[in-house]
C-alpha cells in the first residue's frame, strides 16, 4: 500500500450514503466479470444530488458520462460517510472509479469495516471541517506517515487522524491477506 498519495479532490457533504455512493439500478453488474466491473467506476457517486456536492445543477459529475475512471483520486466529506445500507458494492465502486483515499469526519461503520476489510481505499479521518475548506478540483497531497493533508491549492495543511489498527490490514492488502500473513488462516 501506498503512504503517500497526490490528486484531485472531489468534495461532498454530510451523511453520504452508499445508495448515493452507487445507486441501487447499477447493482444489476456483476463485480466479478471485468467487463461488468468497469461499471462500478463510472457510475460510482451518480446518487449525489449537486446540493451534497456543493456543486450547482450541471457542474462537475465524479466520472465524465463515457468514462469508467474518474480524474478525482481523493474524495473528501463530512460526518457520516457510508450510511445507510450495508452496501459492499459502495467502497467497491469508488475503487473501481480511480480513488485512492477517502477524508471524512467520521464513517458509518459497516461502510468502514467493508473498505477495511476490502483493501479498496483508505478511509483517512479528520477532527477538521475539511468538507469547507477544500473545494473540488484543488490538487492534495495526502501523506499517511506525516498523519498530514497539503492543499497545494491553496497553501494549506490539515492534519489526519492515525490509521492505528487498520494499517497493517490496509498494507496486506485485504483481510484475508492481513490474516494469511499473520498466521491466523492458510
Amino acid at each position: 500500500m501506498e503512504r503517500q498519495f497526490k490528486g484531485k479532490a472531489f468534495v461532498l457533504g454530510d451523511a453520504i450514503d452508499t445508495d448515493q455512493i452507487i445507486p441501487a439500478q447499477y447493482l444489476v453488474y456483476d463485480p466479478t466479470i471485468p467487463e461488468d466491473r468497469k461499471f462500478f467506476g463510472r457510475y460510482a457517486l451518480a446518487g449525489v444530488p449537486s446540493a451534497q456536492s456543493g456543486l450547482p445543477e450541471g457542474g462537475h459529475v465524479f466520472t465524465a458520462p463515457d468514462a469508467f475512471a474518474s480524474e478525482y483520486e481523493i474524495v473528501v466529506a463530512g460526518p457520516n460517510f457510508g450510511c445507510g445500507s450495508s452496501r459492499e458494492h459502495a467502497p467497491l465502486a469508488l475503487a473501481v472509479a480511480g480513488v485512492k483515499v477517502t477524508i471524512a469526519e467520521s464513517y458509518a461503520r459497516i461502510y468502514f469495516r467493508n473498505t477495511v476489510n476490502g483493501g479498496y481505499v483508505v478511509p483517512a479521518e479528520t477532527r477538521e471541517r475539511l468538507c469547507e475548506r477544500v473545494h473540488t478540483g484543488d490538487e492534495l497531497e495526502v501523506d499517511l506517515v506525516a498523519c498530514t493533508v497539503r492543499n497545494v491549492t491553496r497553501g494549506e495543511t490539515y492534519t489526519l487522524v492515525p490509521l492505528g489498527d487498520i494499517l497493517p490490514i490496509l498494507e496486506a492488502g485485504d483481510v484475508f491477506a492481513y490474516a494469511r500473513q499473520a498466521g491466523m488462516i492458510a
